[in-house]
């Protein structure tokens, strides 16, 4: 996806535009397959939808190690078991998400700066 687009987390704009990507998977159902006695065949029953896997990654840059930091921690917080919803500049809404991996790479220097390589798995739970 190598265009530019704004992002936000419940209207937070947490994240830089450059180099973002966010890779949609798919929904799945879950049923379970149990053999009765007098039946031919099985009897499926449906549990449901189990939504999908959005995973989005990118780069988080900052003037200073301690504003880097800044940015962790206020992503990180959305690790709370609430769902949340993310906005890409496209206006393509993700509503229902909640996050549950927060990944930070190595921290490197980057234009008068600091940069760490990030990505973020969220489970959509319903469209």
């Amino acid at each position: 996806m190598g265009r530019q687009m704004s992002i936000t987390l419940d209207g937070q704009a947490l994240f830089d535009e450059q180099q973002l990507e966010i890779e949609a998977g798919t929904f799945s159902r879950d049923s379970v397959e149990r053999a009765a006695p007098g039946l031919d065949g099985v009897l499926s029953i449906d549990m449901g939808g189990r939504g999908r896997q959005i995973k989005q990654t990118g780069v988080l840059r900052a003037r200073s190690r301690a504003e880097l930091n800044d940015r962790i921690e206020a992503i990180s917080a959305y690790m709370d078991g609430e769902t949340h919803t993310l906005i890409i500049g496209s206006g393509e809404e993700f509503g229902e998400l909640r996050m549950d991996a927060f990944k930070a790479g190595r921290e490197r220097t980057s234009g008068g700066g600091v940069a760490v390589d990030y990505e973020i798995v969220y489970t959509q739970l319903k469209v």
